[in-house]
């Protein structure tokens, strides 16, 4: 009789095991599927999305992307330094542009503002070598840089400092005219954008002395 009750509760715990060995599975498969839903939510908060399908691309024949900025560019007092604006040109713009705004900034130096402009006509695809201050596109308008002048201002680091990176970036608005004070800063400007941009373009420019 002993060896009877012995062999029922040897069958009681066996099935206990499957059923523990099952719900454990279960749950396993359900952490699993919870893992797996998660991870294109967790992809879609880290991907970088720009309006208008990131087609804009921008240049300047005086150097390439990345590559450094000749000495005339500079601001004036620095060795061959002549204050001339960069030349640029851009292309790809969405349909629905109805200006552009240009800023360049010294990303090594807090974001220190170099040439900041609005009201650029939509029909407008380039500026030429020296144009600003002197022959800007009609209807731009050039805000003040960090300097505090007028329009373009060349690199001018300190001597030292290592080399700068210069952000010059174009962008293109779904509003033809933006409202700005002439020092405005470059947070300004930003906000003053802020959910217009169709679409933008960058190039970056080094200089050291």
């Amino acid at each position: 009789m002993c060896s009877a009750i012995s062999k029922k509760w040897f069958a009681i715990a066996l099935v206990l095991s499957w059923v523990v060995f099952l719900l454990g599975c279960s749950s396993g498969i359900e952490s699993s599927n919870t893992a797996s839903d998660k991870t294109p939510a967790k992809q879609e908060s880290t991907r970088e999305t720009v309006a208008g399908g990131g087609n804009m691309k921008l240049f300047s024949s005086a150097f390439s992307n990345n590559g450094f900025i000749p000495a005339k560019y500079a601001r004036d007092g620095v060795a061959g330094g002549q204050n001339i604006s960069i030349p640029l040109n851009w292309k790809g713009a969405p349909a629905g542009t109805k200006s552009f705004a240009l800023v360049m900034v010294d990303i090594s130096a807090r974001n220190f503002v170099h040439w900041m402009v609005v009201n650029i006509p939509s029909d407008i695809t380039y500026i030429g070598e020296g144009a600003s201050g002197k022959n800007m596109p009609p209807g731009s308008i050039e805000l003040l840089n960090s300097f505090g002048t007028s329009g373009y201002g060349g690199p001018q680091p300190p001597p030292g400092s290592g080399v700068h990176d210069y952000v010059t970036t174009v962008y293109a608005l779904e509003v033809g005219q933006l409202t700005l004070p002439d020092d405005s800063s470059y947070d300004d400007f930003l906000q003053a954008i802020e959910g217009k941009v169709l679409d933008k373009a960058s190039i970056i420019g080094k200089f050291s002395r």
